[in-house]
């Protein structure tokens, strides 16, 4: 694979760390290659178009009408597909406990509680048409809300923050749940890190979340 600016971090636990939920194989497949891919990509346009490196990840998608025609919808694709999973990656760990503090507070506010949320999610993943994203965002204020994207776009795209998300694509969970899209979104929340989310909205609200 190509030398170049975009790198694929290391998972910060081990495959079989999300297990029944998520299995071993599936978390290699999903980050050492789909992932991967999406990094080897952008590599290869920032060897042609250098200025891709030197522009913060968020400018880029939020201004992909900057970004020249000729990679637009490959730049579109593969660093929303980058940012989409660097932050899921960042919210799934083993042992991640259970919503608190200002996180909590802030479900409660704007969903009317977890299991509303959870159900409000899942139900938004379960009409994504094909391949994509359930979301939730956070503004700088710490407002919360779903969307839904197709294909790897992401909210930067509209100068929005996920907090987090559930991908839907099928090579996210068919190994284990084939065409059981609702068993898979259930299952996820048993991935969740908590405490990674908790960091994720302190820095929505200071202005620092990046990606």
């Amino acid at each position: 694979m190509p030398p170049g600016p975009f790198t694929l971090a290391p998972l910060a636990y081990p495959v079989n760390a999300l297990e029944p939920h998520i299995d071993a194989k599936t978390m290699e497949i999903h980050h050492d290659r789909h992932h991967q891919a999406f990094v080897t990509n952008l590599n290869n346009f920032a060897a042609e178009h250098p200025q891709l490196a030197a522009t913060p990840i968020p400018k880029i998608l939020g201004n992909l009408d900057s970004v020249p025609e000729a990679i637009r919808t490959g730049v579109r694709n593969n660093l929303g597909g980058h940012v989409n999973h660097t932050m899921f990656w960042q919210v799934m760990g083993p042992n991640g406990g259970k919503p608190a503090g200002e996180v909590l507070a802030a479900i409660d506010r704007d969903f009317g509680g977890m299991e509303k949320l959870q159900t409000d999610f899942n139900a938004n993943g379960l009409k994504v048409f094909g391949s994509g994203w359930t979301f939730v965002t956070v503004t700088k204020e710490g407002r919360l809300a779903l969307e839904t994207r197709p294909n790897q776009d992401n909210p930067l795209m509209d100068g929005k923050h996920a907090l987090f998300g559930n991908d839907v694509w099928e090579h996210a969970y068919y190994l284990n749940y084939q065409n059981r899209r609702a068993d898979y979104l259930k299952a996820w929340w048993n991935t969740l890190n908590w405490k990674a989310i908790e960091a994720r909205y302190a820095a929505a609200k200071a202005g620092t979340l990046g990606v």
